[in-house]
């Protein structure tokens, strides 16, 4: 009994002392923070959704401070952390564009003509490894959701449909999916893009093919320019290319498209 208390009592001994040792060296060792530091990691939205370009919150707080980073980077903030930033910097915000993710294919399963019967592991880079895509149209959405496992914000869930839908009241224009679709189908625009949009991908010239493979997909009938009355889109790269400086949204493009694969970019973002 005697042997038990008196070991009970060295170890409470040396724990006092391996604390008291701890707590000097936390304050021999201690490295300073920048307060300013602190001050802007707590304004970011801490999704750590590495759409700054840096790891993660800690590091972009770093390095805005550090002057390597500008005081609009936090894209998930938006332009109130922006704000907040450049106040505690004592700098100008200037301005912040929102930007969101666009999915430009609109080949649901009811129009993409599917591959074949796929068994492997069921992501959308595996799938475009292994056998090109799930679907015969080369530059078709492959439909297993890597996109919506890469949004940190939950912005993005699959449909019946077979396509990523993207809830733009969440979606802060991060880039990940950008980043995780192996058919590189999602971009980030402006989120006040006024004027007309591709949703379609396929750069291919083989008009029959393409009719064969998705009925949603452009088949490069022209219509669209032709009827543009302000010539404001170039089809030089297969997809309607449009010029926002001079496009009206008037829609007469819109309403030319054989296969709707234009639309006009503020039905679906705020629509």
């Amino acid at each position: 009994m005697t042997t038990i208390i008196a070991t009970m009592c060295v170890a409470l001994v040396l724990a006092f002392i391996l604390g008291v040792l701890l707590g000097l060296f936390k304050k021999l060792f201690a490295v300073k923070v920048d307060p300013k530091i602190e001050a802007v990691r707590e304004v970011l939205s801490g999704g750590n959704c590495g759409g700054c370009g840096y790891a993660g919150c800690d590091a972009f707080a770093a390095a805005v401070v550090c002057g390597d980073a500008p005081a609009t980077g936090c894209v998930a903030g938006g332009p109130a952390v922006a704000q907040h930033i450049a106040e505690i910097l004592g700098v100008d915000a200037g301005a912040a564009e929102k930007h969101v993710a666009f999915l430009a294919c609109h080949g649901t399963t009811d129009c993409a003509k599917p591959r074949g019967i796929y068994n492997g592991v069921k992501t959308c880079v595996a799938a475009q490894q292994a056998v090109n895509g799930t679907k015969m149209c080369a530059f078709g959405c492959v439909g297993y959701g890597d996109c919506a496992e890469a949004c940190p914000f939950g912005a993005i869930s699959m449909g019946a449909n077979g396509l990523p839908s993207v809830d733009y009241t969440k979606c802060v224009g991060c880039g990940k999916c950008v980043k995780a679709c192996p058919k590189k189908l999602f971009r980030l625009i402006p989120a006040e893009t006024k004027g007309a949009v591709a949703r379609c991908s396929c750069h291919s010239e083989n008009k029959p093919q393409i009719r064969k493979d998705c009925t949603a997909g452009c088949f490069k009938c022209g219509m669209c320019a032709r009827k543009c009355p302000s010539q404001s889109i170039d089809l030089a790269t297969g997809i309607p290319q449009i010029d926002y400086t001079t496009c009206t949204s008037c829609g007469e493009c819109v309403k030319a498209c054989p296969d709707k694969v234009l639309v006009l970019a503020q039905d679906i973002l705020h629509g």
